[in-house]
């Protein structure tokens, strides 16, 4: 208890200590083995953390083992050499490490964070559960028992059952268009092989992003992952194809008892490499961002009080793109909620934004960017994400900058082209009333 409330303090430290600014110094680092990673080296706290990424995720699941990758991440820390589950456990508690795996759509995650006196026993039990891990029947019980029993519970929430229709009315037979958490028939029917299978096919070197940031030279790193990685197969399964989203609008309800209904719309989005990128996301923070002054905000909620909330977002994924809402309300004002969405969505497709929104954004957008570098665990994971979006080293010096280049006649033209009204799809899993189905 007392090594890992000091880790926790040495973390918050880490976060005090980093200067809340955007303007940090990259450092582009390859291993003798030809590994790349980026570092930001901070010795003032004897404290390191680490982002790796493996590119693919659960949309590499086979046919028919959906859910395979992700119970495969859910079991790399269940024992891992000569360790078992509990032995591993014990171990990476006595050295106050913080080891962590998870899987989306797009990526296998790991995530480490350690004291510098323990960075060395830290990895190398790092390295046992990503190259040796034991996938013991036990554990692979026990971590499949949690899977289901989570996949049971969305069965019944309103919003889980939203975003599964949603997704599958997105995307068809694509990854993207069911859970890569897996179905309760999928998941019951995987065996061990089926996890061995997904850990060789996903967590290989030909698709590995590192980060790091904290008590460490460039040197010590390079030589870290050379180790780390030796015993990863050297390439793995070939990525699915690109995704294509479904843009013909519409409302689709579905029947579930209860005073509110759950709603999610939207349509297809832009790329984050998209020259309109800082323009498009300037237009959704006016239109349905994170800020009580955002229009839907405004609209839906203080001036009609038809939700509690509503929100936008872009969502640009390896694999596709999305302009995605949502928002909750009572059955009686569903109908009405989705009116006034419409509405203004159309009226910003037509140019109706001004420049008095455009600064209120950009002061916005570019006031929150420096806050999000708060300390070594969220510096790696930016870092991370950066390189796996393609971005420049440099990119956190440039970034204020590209959004302070926007014009309004640049929003204008945007919105024109990215937002139609007609092509949002309403998905509402509640008992709306006076909503009538489209399909």
């Amino acid at each position: 208890m007392i090594l890992r409330l000091t880790l926790a303090a040495l973390a918050f430290a880490a976060t005090l200590a980093t200067p809340l600014r955007a303007d940090i110094a990259i450092q582009e680092v390859t291993s003798p083995g030809g590994i790349k990673a980026w570092l930001v080296e901070d010795h003032n706290i004897p404290f390191m953390a680490l982002e790796i990424r493996f590119r693919g995720g659960t949309s590499l699941d086979q046919p028919g083992k959906r859910g395979a990758v992700n119970l495969m991440a859910a079991t790399l820390e269940e024992g891992a050499g000569d360790l078992d589950a509990q032995g591993f456990a014990a171990a990476r508690d006595g050295l106050a490490a913080q080891i962590g795996f998870g899987a989306n759509s797009d990526e296998v995650s790991v995530s480490v964070q350690a004291l510098s006196e323990n960075r060395a026993a830290a990895m190398d039990l790092l390295r046992l559960a990503l190259a040796e891990p034991r996938f013991d029947e036990a554990a692979l019980d026990r971590v499949r028992g949690q899977v289901l029993a989570g996949l049971r519970a969305d069965e019944q929430d309103p919003s889980a059952i939203a975003g599964r229709v949603f997704s599958a009315r997105a995307y068809g037979d694509h990854p993207y268009g069911s859970s890569g958490d897996g179905a309760i028939d999928s998941v019951t029917a995987l065996v061990r092989d089926d996890i061995i299978a997904a850990w060789q096919g996903t967590m290989a070197r030909d698709r590995i992003y590192v980060a790091a940031a904290g008590d460490i030279t460039a040197e010590d790193l390079g030589l870290l992952l050379d180790k780390l990685f030796a015993g990863l197969p050297a390439t793995g399964w070939a990525m699915p194809p690109k995704a294509t989203w479904n843009d013909a609008g519409g409302i689709s309800t579905q029947d579930f008892p209860g005073p509110q209904s759950v709603v999610l719309f939207g349509h297809s989005g832009i790329a984050f490499d998209d020259p309109d990128f800082f323009a498009a996301n300037l237009l959704n923070d006016i239109l349905g961002g994170g800020r009580f002054s955002a229009r839907l905000m405004q609209e839906v909620r203080e001036k009609r009080g038809l939700t509690y909330g509503i929100g936008t977002g872009l969502s640009s994924r390896d694999l596709s793109q999305e302009w995605v809402g949502q928002f909750q309300a009572s059955n009686d004002k569903v109908a009405e909620a989705i009116d006034v969405v419409r509405a203004e969505w159309a009226r910003m497709a037509s140019g109706d934004v001004s420049e008095e929104d455009l600064a209120t954004a950009k002061t916005y957008m570019t006031g929150a960017y420096p806050l999000r570098f708060e300390g070594n665990g969220p510096i790696a994971s930016i870092l991370v994400g950066m390189q796996m979006l393609g971005l420049p080293s440099d990119y956190p010096k440039t970034r204020n900058d590209k959004v302070n280049a926007v014009t309004l006649a640049d929003l204008q033209r945007v919105a024109a082209r990215l937002m139609n009204p007609d092509h949002l799809f309403f998905k509402v899993v509640g008992q709306p009333v006076g909503l009538q189905s489209t399909e």
